[in-house]
């Protein structure tokens, strides 16, 4: 698998400043302080209540912070950040980066390039020139994520809606649990405490034609999920726990005109395996 593939969808925001790492340290679901050249971390902004609003990589160049995010979200989270600026030596800024994601690395001294810190099979990814010989495979990228069951912004999850641990960020590495606090650790902390997580982000082999986001996952008639990104016959659902393992001869998913078979991957924790 070499496919490389640019991300248009994906801008970068440049976080510069003395302060840069202790002001986003307050922030963000993850420890800044782990971002440095060759090793990006992956974080989520909450709001106070503890639901998501963004997730980005943090790249480091060791003289700045940059987080690759969604292009889209890219003004309201320079806007968002700079409410809790103060007097905190820090500057933010849209930049004209590329986002690229590969099956293997750059060669070497090229962009600002670390692996996906989600998972090993996910491959790397990196800003700025891109390489003469991409191409565009952005729809194997897509496929690729699909298949791992890794989450793609809003695409899969709900702005001020969405919990964490519904999306695997635990699992993901996407949540520092020892590092202090943060703008909505408080419930963060408590849904994994108390076990509080009725639902799970998982792939779904997709039998017919794909359903679109936001179409009701049905169980014997009975609202079990909701569907979220997909291309051709994979895709996320995001299900009730007792629809993750359907018993066999049972009632089965659907959704419009489509059947739905879960497909739990190997890094997910569901909480009888967690107990266990």
């Amino acid at each position: 698998m070499g496919w490389i593939a640019s991300l248009p969808a994906r801008g970068v925001i440049e976080v510069a400043g003395a302060d840069r790492v202790g002001f986003l340290q307050g922030l963000v679901s993850n420890d800044v302080a782990q971002a440095a050249p060759g090793r990006a971390v992956w974080a989520a902004m909450l709001t106070p209540q503890g639901k998501w609003l963004a997730d980005f990589f943090i790249f480091s160049d060791g003289e700045r912070l940059l987080l690759d995010c969604e292009r889209d979200q890219m003004s309201d989270l320079i806007q968002r950040l700079g409410r809790y600026r103060l007097r905190a030596q820090v500057s933010l800024a849209a930049t004209d980066l590329p986002v690229t994601a590969g099956a293997s690395a750059p060669p070497p001294g090229q962009a600002i390039a670390a692996p996906d810190p989600r998972l090993p099979d996910a491959g790397w990814r990196w800003l700025g020139t891109t390489p003469p010989e991409v191409d565009d495979q952005e729809d194997a990228w897509d496929a690729h994520r699909l298949r791992l069951g890794l989450p793609d912004g809003s695409r899969d999850l709900e702005r001020e809606k969405s919990v964490l641990l519904e999306a695997g960020f635990d699992e993901l590495h996407g949540i520092a649990w020892d590092k202090g606090c943060y703008l909505g650790q408080e419930l963060t902390a408590r849904t994994r405490y108390r076990g509080l997580v009725k639902r799970r982000l998982v792939p779904v082999h997709v039998l017919g034609v794909l359903p679109p986001p936001g179409t009701p996952v049905l169980r014997d008639g009975a609202e079990i999920g909701t569907m979220r990104s997909g291309r051709d016959n994979a895709g996320l659902a995001l299900l009730r726990l007792e629809a993750l393992h359907p018993a066999p001869g049972g009632p089965r998913l659907h959704a419009a005109t489509a059947e739905l078979i879960p497909v739990i991957p190997a890094w997910v924790k569901l909480p009888a395996e967690a107990a266990g």
